[in-house]
């Protein structure tokens, strides 16, 4: 199975490049950069999958990032997808986002199950949702939503994967400042929550079933148990012998800060899948949570 991974030197891709070739001799992995026209001079047609991870990360809700945005994350995607196609192409993996539901922005408890409707709150969410619209324009498919595409004469397989968030060792990103945090502060509020997430090589097992089973349609792949950020910040203020008082009567100040601190809503507010929408007829979820922790402290040392 020869692949493409379009996004050099992505953690994403980079990890799953590493972790594919290191369980399956058969396949040949290879990764082109699009930060510039290099992905033009590829020769897509000696490939079967094209895995396109490149885009740019939801860090800066700058309104001048906007047009950069759906540039890099819708445009380029539809792009690389129309020239995978041509190439004759077998199978387009999109690396979109749970986001494209929306964003957090109060504590309010949310539980995405298949009847909930896209409805993107950022420019981020919209340009990944735009994508998946233009990626079904270009596969011929008559819908993005479900397990299975309904397919219009497509000869190009066209799978999404809407990650939660993606952590693991040397991963940056909220969780890696989450690890920081718990080994700094004196105290901490005992909000508990429920959050859907996806260690990286849960996350790499998952997109090798997915190329080996030739699958296509829209897919949620989580761990299979959902992360509390006081449960993390206890064991990893645990793990560096540092003492933190983790109490409710804190809890008053989350609940204030939430409506002037939008990183408030991000640590504490209950969002996940239901556990039905990440459940399939192979197994992926290898790597427990409490196992993947202690992976991502070792690698910290």
């Amino acid at each position: 199975m020869k692949v493409l991974i379009t996004g050099a030197g992505s953690y994403v891709g980079e990890s799953v490049r590493r972790y594919i070739l290191a369980k399956d001799s058969s396949f040949e992995i290879d990764a082109v950069d699009t930060m510039n026209d290099a992905w033009k001079q590829a020769d897509f047609s000696k490939y079967d999958v094209v895995y396109h991870v490149a885009g740019i990360a939801h860090v800066n809700a700058d309104p001048k990032m906007e047009p950069l945005y759906y540039k890099v994350n819708r445009d380029l995607t539809i792009e690389i997808a129309k020239v995978a196609k041509a190439a004759g192409v077998k199978q387009f993996i999109f690396m979109s986002s749970q986001i494209v539901f929306h964003e957090s922005r109060s504590l309010k408890a949310e539980v995405l199950t298949k009847e909930t409707k896209e409805n993107p709150n950022g420019f981020y969410g919209d340009s990944k949702l735009q994508a998946e619209r233009g990626l079904a324009e270009v596969c011929g498919v008559a819908e993005v939503s479900g397990e299975r595409l309904e397919v219009r004469g497509n000869t190009m397989k066209l799978c999404i994967l809407r990650p939660c968030m993606i952590y693991g060792p040397n991963a940056k990103g909220n969780f890696p400042r989450l690890m920081k945090l718990a080994t700094k502060v004196p105290v901490f509020p005992a909000w508990h929550n429920k959050r859907s997430m996806l260690y990286i090589d849960n996350l790499a097992e998952f997109v090798k079933q997915v190329i080996d089973r030739q699958l296509e349609g829209t897919f949620y792949p989580q761990n299979r148990e959902q992360a509390d950020t006081v449960e993390i910040v206890r064991y990893f203020a645990k793990a560096a012998g540092h003492k933190v008082w983790i109490s409710k009567l804190f809890n008053p100040f989350v609940w204030l800060g939430s409506f002037v601190l939008q990183p408030i809503n991000k640590m504490f507010a209950t969002y996940y899948y239901d556990p039905k929408m990440s459940e399939y007829d192979f197994e992926y979820q290898l790597v427990s949570f409490e196992e993947s922790l202690r992976r991502v402290r070792e690698v910290r040392g």
